[in-house]
């Protein structure tokens, strides 16, 4: 059977021509204007140009990556099978697998994805001007990103939606598989600790997020209830009120602020860390439909609502991008945001929105067990990444248009910046940068804050961007304040969908790692298995969250530096997955698709992982780090962020900790790669296609959409 056939019903010949010709008329059009907006950006220098170049560009890569790249690799690459029964069909079970649709799956995996990485990386990676991460970003995503979601998708959905680490150890071998599943795991707690951490730190007093974000967990519930039990089906008619009801929430939390309800909504660290840890249980236990899905599926009309009002925003307002093409930090890798020069850490910094480990993990954890049809993998896959890409081009416009004064007084530390305006205006003057005091504290008044010096971490300077932008077009000055908090808000519904989903994901791996030494832990529907991993994983990242909530430099805060090289190794270890399977598949010819991003995003982690273990900068190297506070010690002195003799102790011992961890994690991800290699080798040489794990094909017996533009491929691979 072709790969591509017409309806028996279709056009007239004369109709299919002008048809064709209209479309490439269309394409054309979209490339061109891209092109133009990439020229734009790519020569201005020395005048200031609009942020609109900015969307332009990037959409119009888009909308050419996704029509052409992402299609080439779902009909030449996997070539999917509608025909096929995917695991939400087979193992349908109404607790993990559950046929879900397509728009609601899609809105699942996109919150699920969609964490801090593409709020926070960009803003912070602004430090080295807009021209690079922009590259990174739409490149990245089209070329490396987008293609290692959609192809873990694949794999996993036809693996019967096996976990990334157990995926690795049936593929690749038990040394790799071994490493894969430790290093996955262990890499995996950090990120979801960290992303908790960045929840309660955006939560913490602060009643209207509180409130807002408490009630879409009622909400979800009601639409999960309604779309299975009450009126089953009706996707549209639950999301119209859904979205009426979330609206509603948003507003009753501003209402709440300002009412005598506000000191119950009004949680500390430690409340939050608890109500977290409780709520990331009960999302792992319950039915996806249930609680997870409807959730993130609601959350994603907040995501997407507000970026896409962003880019109204951007639009109308059309800023000029107030920040350098490239930055001198760029080269000399001297910048106070963060050290190190572009190449490696540019790409370590922005991870989501061009390249993400974890979300190799979703991929091959909730999505491939609710998935209706196997050519759904391009628009959940390799669209949703597309999504994520333009929310961090979004975060990065909003970074870039501010004022370079009040970027670096935001996002430089507090030990350079000093505790008043005057301090902070002298030392960002330091920089060569220009911002008076009398500025700093207005900026602060605008958006009811009491000072905005060294509110490092990215959040607080994204929703500074995003106040200026909205309050340019809704509103006014008079705005800011409630277009600030609204963004804190946004921040903490963004990413808290990533924590529930990646401790479900977690208890999966978990299982399966567990389920290798005593099966019944690994068969996903026995409950007393379900239980005990869910505990187990909140706890660990639990313990971690808790006790960075409670010491600024303990818990999470220790392991907090791991976070971005973490990430990538990640990456690296799906790649090197997805490049296997391809070559041990008799796809030999086609693994340049993985192999390719393989080989950059190693270089880039290893790169990375020598310096942070190498460099005799304390800046960047950890060792390094180390002997310098361990000297200063010595000399009875203390040093910043250390405020007494015990915390400069802590970090002697979280640099060690740091600087170890990171070298495991290297040489387990070698180890990972290793192992691959010498499977493809193998493979190359054998004169029939290696055994896989993929599962038996069994025909479909339910009717639902697929790919709303590729045909069914109708190929058994």
């Amino acid at each position: 059977m072709p790969a591509f056939t017409l309806p028996e019903s279709g056009p007239t010949a004369p109709e299919k021509s002008r048809i064709s010709l209209r479309s490439a008329l269309l394409w054309t059009g979209v490339a061109l204007l891209g092109a133009v907006a990439w020229g734009v950006l790519a020569l201005a220098r020395g005048e200031k140009i609009s942020a609109v170049w900015l969307v332009v560009a990037a959409l119009g890569s888009y909308a050419i990556a996704y029509r052409f790249y992402a299609r080439f690799i779902a009909r030449r690459v996997l070539r999917p099978d509608d025909r096929r029964a995917t695991p939400a069909e087979r193992l349908e079970d109404g607790v993990d697998f559950q046929p879900t649709d397509r728009r609601v799956l899609l809105g699942h995996h996109f919150a699920a994805i969609a964490g801090a990485g593409p709020l926070v990386g960009p803003v912070l990676a602004a430090q080295m001007g807009y021209l690079p991460g922009t590259l990174w970003i739409v490149a990245g995503v089209i070329f490396a990103g987008a293609v290692q979601d959609m192809v873990v998708l694949f794999l996993s959905m036809r693996r019967d939606g096996k976990s990334l680490g157990q995926m690795a150890r049936d593929e690749i071998g038990r040394a790799g598989g071994a490493a894969a599943l430790v290093a996955v795991f262990a890499i995996m707690i950090i990120l979801l600790g960290v992303l908790a951490l960045v929840v309660v730190n955006a939560l913490a007093h602060s009643p209207w997020g509180t409130f807002s974000v408490a009630m879409t967990i009622p909400i979800a519930l009601f639409m999960g209830f309604w779309m299975h039990r009450v009126r089953p089906g009706r996707v549209v008619e639950t999301s119209l009120i859904g979205v009426a009801l979330l609206l509603l929430a948003i507003v009753g939390g501003g209402w709440v602020q300002n009412s005598s309800l506000a000191g119950t909504f009004t949680l500390s660290p430690t409340t939050l860390v608890f109500c977290l840890i409780g709520y990331g249980f009960v999302a792992s236990v319950l039915p996806v439909w249930m609680l997870l899905a409807p959730r993130d599926y609601l959350s994603t009309f907040m995501k997407i609502g507000t970026i896409a009002l962003l880019a109204v925003g951007v639009i109308v307002a059309a800023p000029v991008l107030r920040a350098d093409a490239v930055s001198d930090f760029a080269t000399s890798g001297a910048g106070p945001v963060f050290a190190g020069a572009l190449f490696p850490f540019l790409f370590i910094t922005i991870a989501c929105g061009a390249l993400s480990g974890f979300h190799a993990l979703v991929s091959s954890g909730t999505t491939p067990k609710l998935i209706q049809k196997e050519s759904q993998v391009r628009l959940i896959g390799y669209g949703a990444m597309l999504m994520e890409s333009f929310v961090a081009i979004m975060a990065l416009i909003a970074a870039a248009t501010l004022e370079p004064g009040l970027y670096y007084a935001m996002n430089a530390p507090a030990g350079l910046l000093g505790a008043t305006a005057e301090s902070a205006s002298h030392a960002v003057a330091g920089l060569g940068f220009t911002i008076t005091p009398d500025q700093l504290t207005q900026a602060a008044k605008a958006v009811e804050e009491h000072t905005l010096i060294a509110r490092s971490g990215g959040a607080p300077t994204l929703a500074v961007g995003m106040s200026e932008i909205f309050s340019g077009v809704f509103g006014g000055a008079a705005m800011k304040a409630f277009w600030y908090h609204f963004a804190i808000m946004f921040e903490a519904l963004f990413i808290l969908t990533t924590v529930d989903a990646g401790t479900r994901v977690g208890r999966f791996m978990l299982q399966d790692m567990l389920g290798n030494v005593w099966k019944p832990i690994g068969r996903v529907n026995w409950k007393p298995g379900i239980w005990l991993c869910s505990g187990l994983v909140v706890a660990a990242w639990g313990y971690f969250l808790y006790t960075g909530a409670t010491d600024p430099l303990g818990g999470i805060n220790q392991l907090f530096p791991l976070f971005g090289i973490a990430n990538q190794l990640l990456a690296a270890i799906a790649l090197a997955v997805c490049t296997t399977v391809l070559v041990k598949s008799g796809r030999l010819r086609w693994a340049w698709v993985t192999g390719v991003p393989l080989a950059w995003v190693t270089a880039i982690t290893f790169t990375a992982g020598w310096q942070k273990v190498f460099s005799a900068d304390p800046k960047i190297g950890f060792f390094a780090q180390r002997a310098h506070y361990a000297d200063a010690l010595d000399a009875g002195q203390i040093l910043a962020p250390a405020k007494t003799t015990a915390d400069m102790h802590t970090v002697v011992t979280n640099s060690t900790v740091d600087g170890v961890l990171i070298a495991l994690f290297l040489l387990l991800v070698a180890v990972v790669i290793g192992n691959a290699a010498v499977v493809c080798v193998r493979a190359i040489r054998s004169a029939t296609p290696l055994p896989t794990t993929e599962a038996p094909y069994v025909e479909s017996r339910i009717d639902a959409p697929g790919d709303p533009v590729e045909p069914l491929a109708g190929a058994r691979s």
